[in-house]
């Protein structure tokens, strides 16, 4: 029988009912409590009964949602617009993704040298018509006659790998499973590479999404039998990335525990002791700070690779360094530094061209690029890119001559543009390669980057999204923030956000202290004990906006995903009064268990754990789910979830639905949003419209966005 009539009007207290049945345990003396811990366990049935009604009740209240449509109508416009990549030169060979108009996946591509002859290589539509694959990355090999693709499917980001024959697009290897979007670094001759796969499940069980090793896998050979190369014996949340220079010669393996920045560097002489067995050696200094190892092709082992180093440089700098010297340093020698640290801007990345290097930084969320000479360091041009905005990954030519780069912003699809080393007009170095397939027309939307301060005074960055550009009148306004694991909230094309301020709202994203915008002290300012630096400085968006007359507490809402669920989550709880609704996608919500689940205990450089007294005491001091009180006036909540997610479980969100819908004497409603067949990561284009329509919806409805 219906709980409820699918288009009755859902009052506030018609929830479904949720037993308070759970523990009350002293850990490190302090009480927790966890009422709800019952509906951890998702194969209950009541856990299965509870879900199903909150289910029903979502579906009853979204059925009277009057923007629905129209939102998800130009929505669908903006996202249909399509997509490109940068391509990735190999062998003759140009192999980039595209998304077309109307697809829903992007789909792997492959062209002459000249761009032209273009045919689809994998398309994850013609490998599953239902919708539910996606093409997770993708890797040629150097004479781009191979290429090793990997695909997941049902959200849950575990992939699998198959490597294609270019020519013939047919399968002649794999799958290979066990893997999670790893890195692949081809062999010179292409007759294999190495890769990160996890160990047999049968021999860690329970964890069987750790406990990565590297290994060398041959064409042919029964994965089964791949040489481990690096990773035995480590810890389980050690995480590779295997790189080889494009000759082949030079093997690097990249370590990072969970979320701690800090890189291990080991570094192998191929061409001393062959492939199956590199004698990898950990690179001097290197395990402290984040790292990374640019070696150019025929580089010998006194020739000059490229060192980007965070080690006291919080924002990076460039040194130069030779093979030889970083595994086994010589007395009295110096580092020498190419591009000094730059106060202002984070260093991301560094290109070898012929004769040029191209610099990347981010400066207070903003992309530039500046060319280098390789020899002295010395800035010799700044390329003049479209507009404040952010570009992607340098992807240079085997003859370093042209350079490709995707470039976006907050009103700009990814376009696709090369630079020539050959050109020596500045205006001229940088032309157009490739724009999205379609040209979307945006109505009446100005972006603004700004300043503001936080309550300790430390200046955050922000981009206000608006009709008019500036505060004319108090208007319905939402505030997306992340502020986590050093990740950087920049510009970049925003349906969603279009959608929302062509109807007359305010949409911003704040950079947040957490994330990577400012560098890594920014990060290191907003995680484990710092953690409330990151509510605070969202708190503080709100009390600017407000105070610059952008919105008012009756029209502000706030908007996050994954860690930045979590964060809007935070803050609401602590500041329940200043907003109208918050929307919590895939969050993190019960910091005292957040170990037990998902991908929890590679998060512990981030948060800390609860195993430790002093971590517990901030994590339960700023946990949502245990922030919760009793007869406290909540906004209207949307969490929502994925049932394929397994990064963050679906459990944080019943456990905090069940206590808001308990606690909250606010106007509500407390609703659970629950997708089932997409996950954390990549999904397609319908189920993306789908759910950000629904997400804007939720909060037009709430903060009387009615134009």
């Amino acid at each position: 029988m219906s709980v409820l009539n699918e288009h009755a009007e859902v009052a506030v207290g018609s929830y479904p009912p949720a037993p308070r049945t759970g523990p009350v345990e002293a850990l490190h003396g302090i009480p927790v409590a966890d009422p709800y811990r019952w509906l951890e366990d998702e194969s209950d049935p009541a856990t299965t009964a509870w879900s199903a009604a909150q289910e029903e009740l979502y579906a009853a209240r979204r059925g009277g949602w009057a923007l629905l449509e129209p939102m998800r109508r130009r929505i669908a416009d903006l996202l249909d617009v399509g997509s490109v990549s940068a391509p990735v030169a190999r062998g003759g060979r140009l192999f980039d993704t595209l998304r077309e108009p109307g697809r829903d996946q992007m789909a792997l591509r492959v062209t002459d040298a000249r761009g032209s002859g273009a045919r689809i290589l994998w398309d994850p539509l013609v490998q599953d018509p239902s919708g539910l694959t996606v093409l997770e990355c993708w890797e040629p090999s150097s004479d781009g006659s191979l290429v090793a693709v990997q695909y997941s499917a049902a959200g849950t980001e575990d992939t699998l790998l198959v490597v294609l024959d270019v020519a013939s697009g047919r399968v002649v290897d794999g799958p290979i499973d066990r893997l999670r979007r790893c890195d692949v670094a081809w062999l010179a001759d292409s007759s294999g590479f190495y890769y990160a796969r996890r160990r047999p499940p049968e021999e860690i069980p329970g964890e069987e999404r750790y406990h990565r090793r590297v290994r060398l896998h041959r064409l042919g050979a029964d994965p089964e039998t791949d040489a481990v190369v690096f990773g035995e014996g480590r810890a389980m949340d050690d995480f590779y990335t295997p790189r080889l220079s494009a000759d082949g010669r030079w093997l690097t393996v990249a370590v990072t525990r969970g979320a701690d920045p800090a890189t291990e560097l080991w570094l192998a002489d191929l061409a001393a002791s062959g492939p199956e067995a590199p004698m990898l050696r950990r690179v001097v200094g290197s395990g402290a700070a984040r790292m990374d190892l640019v070696i150019p092709a025929g580089t010998e082992p006194q020739d000059t690779a490229y060192l980007i180093t965070f080690q006291d440089a919080p924002n990076g700098r460039l040194e130069a360094v030779r093979p030889a010297a970083l595994l086994a340093p010589e007395p009295d020698s110096q580092p020498v530094v190419l591009v000094a640290e730059d106060p202002e801007a984070v260093l991301t990345e560094v290109a070898v061209l012929d004769g040029r290097l191209l610099v990347t930084r981010v400066r207070h969320a903003v992309s530039e690029i500046t060319v280098h000479d390789p020899h002295t360091g010395v800035q010799v041009d700044q390329l003049s890119l479209p507009g404040p905005g952010t570009v992607g990954t340098v992807r240079t030519a085997p003859d370093g001559r042209e350079a490709w780069f995707g470039y976006t912003d907050h009103i700009t699809p990814i376009s696709v543009l090369r630079y020539d080393v050959r050109s020596d007009a500045r205006s001229g170095s940088v032309a157009p390669w490739a724009a999205a397939p379609g040209t979307p027309v945006i109505e009446g939307c100005v972006v603004r980057r700004v300043r503001f301060p936080s309550h300790d005074g430390t200046l955050v960055t922000a981009f206000v999204l608006s009709p008019t550009g500036h505060p004319d009148r108090p208007r319905p306004t939402v505030i997306s923030g992340y502020g986590g694991f050093g990740a950087s909230i920049v510009p970049g094309w925003a349906p969603q956000a279009l959608a929302w301020v062509e109807r007359g709202g305010v949409f911003v994203f704040a950079c947040l202290r957490g994330g990577g915008e400012e560098g890594q002290a920014w990060h290191d300012a907003g995680r484990r004990a710092a953690k409330q630096n990151t509510f605070d400085d969202l708190d503080a968006a709100a009390d600017w906006l407000i105070a610059d007359g952008w919105t008012d507490p009756a029209r502000l809402g706030l908007l996050g995903s994954s860690n930045g669920g979590l964060t809007v989550a935070a803050a609401m709880t602590q500041h329940p009064e200043k907003y109208a609704a918050v929307v919590a996608v895939s969050p993190l919500l019960d910091m005292v268990r957040y170990e037990a689940s998902g991908m929890g205990p590679s998060w512990r450089e981030e948060y800390g754990t609860a195993a430790d007294p002093d971590d517990l005491a901030v994590l339960h001091a700023y946990s949502p789910y245990h922030r919760v009180r009793e007869g406290a006036r909540y906004p209207a909540v949307l969490l929502a979830v994925a049932d394929g997610d397994t990064r963050v479980s679906p459990l944080h969100a019943r456990k905090m639905c069940a206590a808001l819908q308990h606690a909250s004497a606010g106007p509500g409603p407390i609703l659970l949003r629950l997708e089932r067949g997409v996950g954390h990561g990549a999904r397609g284009i319908g189920a993306t419209v789908e759910l950000f329509a629904d997400v804007m919806v939720f909060l037009a409805e709430h903060l009387a966005l009615t134009m």
